[in-house]
């Protein structure tokens, strides 16, 4: 396996569109990066050149020690895993495993090997005899993941493999892709849209927009700790909310007053530490974000109130009016009206108030988030 540097990276094509904006992620040795964003974002161009199958434009990318930029695709020690599968229809799953060992003049008996144990890896060895098009897409996937490990390769590259499964074999396939990342301990670059599977299989998680990277970290970093109101909303399901309003002075501290429709509101926000920061904000306007799991009926938050990382504190109460309701099994997402702007929260089951009726909702103001309205940068 070997580590990965991606250095102030630029694409520009010749017509002048420039889709990579300098780009820098450092990966180490074994390491699962998630690059992630919305169509358009240059995720899977940034992974095309990774492969070699584009040129840079500026800037170098390094494999282990290795410098790549002009280092021809099948030099770079690289195995890639497609939306398409691409498999040979006229082979045997044995013969499509171990065709590239075949290509490199592996002997025989080692390709046989090779493909026993990759195929107990994905427990396909069951398959090994049967062509393609008596396969699920998920075994199909799965044979074309054992291709790609077959080869032992320094660097595994994952573009979008998982979007032509359906729902329930999609969240099978993460499971197994990240159960082979570890019993391999390989380093992977991982191309996806869906946030899911983002926050699910990464050790980093590089949030693209417009060529750019948003925000690089772990998981729980990017979800806790949005760098902008980008990553704030495209990290999470259902998306968090955001409100517009004001900072004002509430005794030692901040109060947001939300003033929609001719309506006020004021929540007295718990500062967290961040006194400084919000004490600059004071007067003027900023963009508050919750999500919704923080925001939920009063019963339950009543019952969970003890259990904060910030020690006991009473969640802020407020009266809304229930818009939509959707059943979830374990909990309802519900979307109520605060002074009329959108609040999508999530409640139990037998505390969701049908639509039209009204529900009071408990904001956890220990979690909210402050974000500069123009600049869209997170401010505490």
């Amino acid at each position: 396996m070997a580590s990965l540097s991606i250095r102030n990276v630029r694409k520009v094509y010749p017509n002048g569109n420039e889709v990579l904006k300098g780009i820098d992620l450092e990966i180490e040795d074994g390491q699962f990066l998630i690059l992630v964003g919305g169509s358009g974002c240059g995720k899977s161009t940034l992974l095309n050149m990774i492969a070699g199958l584009e040129s840079v434009s500026e800037g170098e990318i390094m494999i282990g020690d290795r410098v790549v930029n002009n280092v021809a695709p099948k030099e770079r020690d690289i195995a890639m895993v497609f939306q398409s599968y691409a498999l040979y229809p006229t082979m045997t799953v044995r013969e499509n495993i171990s065709f590239g060992l075949g290509i490199r003049k592996i002997p025989k008996a080692e390709q046989k090997e090779i493909v026993e144990r990759v195929a107990s890896i994905l427990q396909i060895t069951h398959l090994l005899d049967r062509k393609p098009a008596l396969l699920s897409g998920g075994q199909r996937q799965r044979v074309a993941m054992g291709r790609a490990i077959a080869r032992d390769p320094s660097l595994f590259l994952f573009d979008e493999p998982l979007s032509n499964l359906d729902a329930k074999l999609r969240v099978e396939m993460r499971a197994e892709i990240k159960r082979m990342h570890q019993r391999l301990g390989s380093t992977i670059v991982y191309v996806t849209h869906d946030q899911i599977e983002a926050m699910t299989l990464g050790d980093r998680i590089a949030v693209m927009k417009d060529g750019v990277v948003q925000q690089f970290g772990s998981p729980q970093e990017i979800y806790d700790q949005p760098s902008n109101l980008f990553v704030a909303g495209f990290i999470g399901s259902p998306s968090m909310n955001f409100l517009r309003g004001k900072l004002i002075p509430d005794g030692n501290g901040a109060a947001f007053e939300l003033d929609h429709a001719g309506q006020k509101s004021l929540l007295s926000l718990p500062l967290n530490g961040n006194a400084e920061a919000v004490s600059r904000w004071i007067g003027r306007d900023v963009v508050l974000g919750i999500r919704p799991e923080h925001v939920t009926d009063a019963m339950s938050a009543h019952n969970s109130s003890g259990n904060s990382e910030h020690g006991a504190y009473r969640p802020t109460e407020v009266d809304c009016m229930v818009e939509l309701t959707e059943p979830t099994g374990p909990d309802t997402l519900v979307v109520a009206r605060f002074n009329d702007a959108p609040v999508t929260c999530r409640t139990h089951p037998r505390a969701a108030a049908t639509p039209k009726q009204p529900l009071k909702l408990a904001f956890d103001l220990t979690k909210a988030l402050l974000f500069d309205p123009t600049s869209e940068l997170r401010i505490a």
